[in-house]
C-alpha cells in the first residue's frame, strides 16, 4: 500500500515537472520541434465516469447466504478523474497511440453497506488508442489499479457471513475497452465494457474476492486542446527505429500473507502473518518500443510454505507448526513478456519451481507485475503471484534495476 502510495506521489512529480519542461528533448529530436518539450508539451485533462456492474457470484455469501437472506447481484460506481495526455504529433502520441495516464478516486456501492460496506477506490490508471476508425471515433483500452478503503470485513462476532473479504482495506484492479467520440475540441463521450477485482493479495484470511463485469459511460474535458488541434500536420517526421537489444531485470522483492493450513480435508486459518522474501533476475529482449520478452530465474522464501497444524479442534488456540529451512525455498523459472509504455511496464509470468522442499512448493505459478519507472533504470515493482491461475499466492512489493538499457525514452 506504501509503495502505491508513493506511486501517485511519483506520477504527480511527474505531471508537475512535464507541464513545466524540466525534463531534457529526446536527443536528435529535429530542432524545429523543439517547442513541444517547453511549457505546453501535454495537454491536462478531467473526467467523470459512471459504471454500472453484475457482481459475479463466485462464493455463496453473494448467493443469498448472507444476513439479508438476499442476492448480491448489481454494482455502481461513480468516478473522478485526472489525467495528461501528449500532444498529437510528437514521437511518444504517435509510438504509443494516444497514451495518457493519471489519478483517479472511485465511490462503490453494491446494496449492502451493513456486510459489504461502500467503498472508495485511489488508483492510477492508463490507456491507449487500439484502432481508430475515423478522426473523431476510436477503439480504446484502460487499466486501473490501486487501493480501496471502506470495507466491512470478515469478523467471526459481527460479521461472520462473509467469507469474501477479510480486511477493511483491498487491492483495486480494473480493465475496460471503449469507444470515444470526439464530440467537440474540448469534449469527448466515452462508453464501453469492463472487468473489476478486489482483494487482499492474501495478506489476510479469507480472501475469495470479489469480482464484476459491467459497463461504463463517461466524458472527459480536455484544457488546451484547441491550443494543438490545428498544428497537427507540422509533425510527421519518421519515427527512430527502435533499437532491438537484451537487457537485465532485477527486483528484490517482499511481503507477507495469510495461510490457510490443510487439516482433515479442509483449510483451517492460522493466526499468523508470514513474511516471504524473493527476488526475480530477467534477461529480457527487447523486439520494439511496446514489448519485450524473456526468461526469468525466480527466486523465494516463503514463511507459510508447508505449515501444518496437529489434533486442530474448532473453538481452541491451536499451535501451527513450521518445516525446516528447506521447505521454504524455491528457485523457479518463468517465461516472461511485458508491454511497454510511458511510466508504466505491465507484465506476465508463466513458471515452475525446478528446486524446492515439495509440498506447497511443487507448483505451476503465474505473475501479473506493474512496473512504475522512477529513473531511467530503476523502477517500483508491485505485482501478484498466484498457483494454477486461481489459489492466490502472495504479493510482491519491491524496487527493480534495469541493466544494459538501451530503450529510448521520449517521455523524458
Amino acid at each position: 500500500m506504501l509503495l502505491l502510495w508513493g506511486t501517485m506521489l511519483l506520477l504527480s512529480g511527474y505531471v508537475f515537472a512535464e507541464g513545466y519542461g524540466f525534463f531534457s528533448p529526446l536527443e536528435n529530436e529535429p530542432d524545429s520541434t523543439s517547442f513541444l518539450f517547453m511549457n505546453k508539451k501535454i495537454s491536462h485533462r478531467i473526467g467523470v465516469e459512471v459504471r454500472p456492474g453484475y457482481v459475479i457470484p463466485t462464493h455463496s455469501f453473494l448467493e443469498g447466504d448472507n444476513y439479508k437472506m438476499k442476492r448480491i447481484r448489481n454494482s455502481l460506481s461513480a468516478h473522478l478523474k485526472y489525467s495528461f495526455q501528449f500532444l498529437p504529433g510528437t514521437y511518444t502520441d504517435r509510438i504509443y497511440g494516444g497514451v495518457y495516464q493519471g489519478i483517479g478516486i472511485g465511490y462503490h456501492t453494491f446494496g449492502n453497506r451493513m456486510e459489504l460496506g461502500d467503498p472508495i477506490t485511489f488508483y492510477l490508471f492508463q490507456g491507449a488508442s487500439l484502432a481508430k476508425f475515423t478522426p473523431r471515433l476510436s477503439f480504446n483500452y484502460e487499466w486501473n489499479f490501486g487501493v480501496s478503503t471502506g470495507w466491512k470485513p470478515y469478523n467471526a462476532d459481527y460479521n461472520q457471513y462473509n467469507h469474501i473479504l477479510g480486511s477493511k482495506v483491498n487491492a483495486y484492479l480494473n480493465v475496460n475497452f471503449y469507444l470515444r467520440w470526439m464530440l467537440s475540441r474540448q469534449f469527448d463521450l466515452t462508453a464501453g465494457v469492463d472487468a473489476t477485482h478486489f482483494s487482499n493479495g492474501n495478506t489476510k484470511f479469507p480472501n475469495a474476492g470479489l469480482n464484476m463485469a459491467g459497463l461504463k459511460l463517461g466524458i472527459v474535458y480536455k484544457f488546451n486542446r484547441s491550443e494543438y488541434s490545428s498544428s497537427k500536420s507540422l509533425y510527421r517526421y519518421p519515427i527512430p527505429d527502435f533499437p532491438r537489444h537484451i537487457s537485465y531485470d532485477l527486483v528484490l522483492f517482499g511481503s507477507w500473507r495469510r495461510k490457510g493450513v490443510p487439516f482433515g480435508g479442509e483449510e483451517v486459518a492460522s493466526p499468523d502473518a508470514y513474511p516471504v522474501f524473493g527476488f526475480n533476475f530477467a534477461p529480457m529482449y527487447n523486439f520494439g518500443y511496446k514489448f519485450r520478452a524473456g526468461v526469468s530465474i525466480d527466486g523465494v522464501y516463503d514463511g507459510s510454505a508447508n505449515v501444518y497444524t496437529e489434533d486442530y479442534i474448532v473453538g481452541t488456540a491451536q499451535q501451527f507448526y513450521k518445516p525446516s529451512l528447506d521447505k521454504q525455498l524455491a528457485l523457479g523459472l518463468s517465461a516472461r513478456g511485458e508491454y511497454v509504455m510511458p511510466y508504466f511496464t505491465v507484465g506476465v509470468g508463466l513458471g515452475v519451481n525446478v528446486l524446492h522442499g515439495g509440498g506447497d512448493l511443487k507448483a505451476f505459478y503465474q505473475i501479473l507485475a506493474l512496473k512504475t519507472e522512477i529513473t531511467r533504470n530503476t523502477f517500483l515493482h508491485i505485482g501478484y503471484s498466484l498457483q494454477n491461475f486461481h489459489t492466490p499466492n502472495f504479493l510482491m512489493l519491491g524496487i527493480g534495476f534495469r541493466f544494459h538499457n538501451k530503450y529510448p525514452a521520449f517521455h523524458r
